[in-house]
């Protein structure tokens, strides 16, 4: 268990993907964008809303799941660093203890040609706050586990959105 006295919080996580780092980060942007998530997750995704901008960097997306939603901020994809990040700032996971979530994912090729991926998480909070590893490793789960459906379909299908 943790036990947070100040304001902020970050973890860090490395996961392996077998596709090539530019295909990995154009998964991201895939998988929100185009819409590619509902038609896989058809169960637990209903939507996703560009609310402002073009999907890039200072655009504004809200992801609407069954239980709820979840509205990001992009704040950087850069192509020529294989950098993608975003903030939670509203909907499931924002409460009165925590503020926001921000997620900075850099990929990098791997001797097999596929990718790994090193994610730091920074989570934001209101005072005292006590969190669980359980809680940590499911919010984890839940992000890796979107990743690889992505994965797989694109695996099975290495012409779609290239």
């Amino acid at each position: 268990m943790f036990q947070f006295k100040s304001r902020l919080f970050w973890t860090r996580s490395l996961h392996l993907f077998l596709l090539p780092t530019i295909r990995i980060l154009n998964l991201i942007k895939i998988f929100t964008v185009k819409g590619l998530s509902k038609k896989l997750l058809p169960d637990a995704i209903k939507s996703i809303e560009l609310i402002k901008g073009d999907g890039g960097a200072g655009s504004i997306k809200q992801i609407n799941f069954v239980g709820g939603f979840a509205k990001h901020q992009i704040d950087e994809v850069d192509e020529k660093t294989f950098t993608y990040k975003y903030t939670l700032i509203e909907g499931n996971g924002i409460s009165d203890k925590i503020e926001k979530v921000s997620y900075d994912i850099k990929f990098e090729g791997s001797p097999d040609g596929g990718s790994i991926s090193k994610m730091t998480t920074t989570i934001y909070t209101h005072g005292d706050f006590e969190i669980k590893d359980e809680e940590l490793k499911a919010g984890k789960e839940k992000v890796l586990g979107l990743y690889k459906v992505v994965e797989a379909y694109l695996l099975k299908n290495p012409d779609a959105y290239v």
